[in-house]
């Protein structure tokens, strides 16, 4: 069956990122430890028993040490290759995804590297970029994983996502709960556009809005999976994506629709990338990694059997060129581009795989 085959060149890959300062983000390529790479992969590495315990702890260990004073995770630590050797920041998700992940090791290996300062020092660096004072953290363009394309500001899907798992996991219940009422309720700040979240809003200029209406996908479906979405708005995101074949012919298109030059949501420095082309890259290009989020929003949901079918798909995808896990693949075509062994593409697969096994999101 090929889901077995891809479960296993999924540990495969795991094992070639594995290295002793954490998860690379691709093998070979990406041969750095990225915050939001290196947590993300872990979900599911985390589920192989103790194979990758060291790496996943690693993994923490290396963003803790170079943590600022601030409490902001670097988005990257490029210590490890022949290059010069830098640390980036940037990035806001990059703290979420390293509080989700701490909260994440602590339940599969106990305690061990989990550090509640370390921690709470990250996510408050985070509650800080509430510019409104409503509870939604706000974010620069270019600023999270979609870090040179699409142009969006101001409170993201995404990251309302992430923070409001975030706090639940911290204990700060009634931050949460004010952000989830904020984020569906509140007509001047709140995301929720009729079938789907947009992906960025900012400021009202009485019929002028600065915001985004195009479906960012991961944000979507990471609302669904941590619960910031209830079961009416759950559904919706589901059948949206179904009307609009977002999912088609793999899970899933990145962004839907594709962002077009001459367009209000263009930015001539997307020339400078392959998002300049639609249906490649983030601009509604398919990342298997998000399928496998795609596949927890359906189990989350229960709808056991079309996420049987996505899986299948998820597999195929991943085993484009040979068991590639390409970094994307074209979101019409289906094609798969030539960077691959991404890391996690096969984490994301064995916690989709695992996950519907138990018919439960293993989060």
């Amino acid at each position: 069956m090929i889901e077995k085959e891809a479960y296993d060149k999924a540990v495969y890959w795991l094992g070639k990122c594995a290295t002793p300062h954490g998860f690379h983000a691709a093998y070979p390529g990406y041969d750095a430890v990225w915050a939001r790479d290196s947590m993300i992969t872990s979900l599911g590495a985390s589920l192989l028993g103790e194979k990758f315990k060291k790496t996943f702890a690693a993994s923490i260990k290396t963003l803790a040490k170079h943590q600022a004073k601030s409490g902001q995770v670097p988005n990257a630590v490029d210590l490890f290759s022949r290059r010069k050797g830098h640390v980036d920041f940037k990035s806001i998700d990059s703290s979420l995804w390293f509080v989700i992940g701490n909260y994440v090791y602590k339940k599969r290996f106990g305690s061990g590297v989990f550090d509640k300062k370390k921690v709470n020092k990250a996510i408050n660096w985070v509650s800080g970029m509430d510019f409104g004072e409503n509870g939604m953290p706000i974010q620069l363009p270019t600023s999270d994983w979609q870090d040179a394309f699409a142009h969006r500001y101001g409170a993201t899907i995404n990251t309302q996502a992430l923070y409001y798992d975030a706090l639940k996991l911290n204990g700060r219940n009634a931050e949460a709960s004010r952000l989830k009422k904020v984020v569906n309720e509140n007509k001047d700040d709140g995301l929720w556009f009729g079938d789907y979240y947009l992906s960025w809003r900012w400021k009202n200029h009485n019929k002028y809005k600065e915001m985004g209406t195009w479906f960012d996908s991961l944000g979507n479906l990471l609302a669904i999976v941590f619960d910031l979405a209830d079961t009416n708005r759950a559904e919706k995101i589901l059948r949206y994506v179904k009307k609009k074949g977002i999912a088609k012919p793999y899970p899933v298109k990145a962004i839907y629709p594709p962002i077009l030059q001459g367009s209000k949501d263009w930015q001539d420095y997307f020339l400078d990338a392959d998002s300049r082309n639609p249906y490649s890259y983030l601009n509604g290009g398919i990342w298997t990694y998000i399928g496998g989020f795609y596949i927890l929003a359906l189990i989350k949901m229960k709808k056991f059997n079309e996420a049987r079918v996505q899986l299948r798909k998820l597999a195929e995808a991943n085993m484009e060129l040979d068991g590639n896990f390409s970094e994307w693949l074209h979101g019409k075509t289906g094609k798969a581009s030539e960077g691959g062994g991404q890391a996690w593409n096969a984490g994301m697969y064995i916690l989709a795989s695992e996950s519907l096994k138990k018919k439960k999101v293993l989060l």
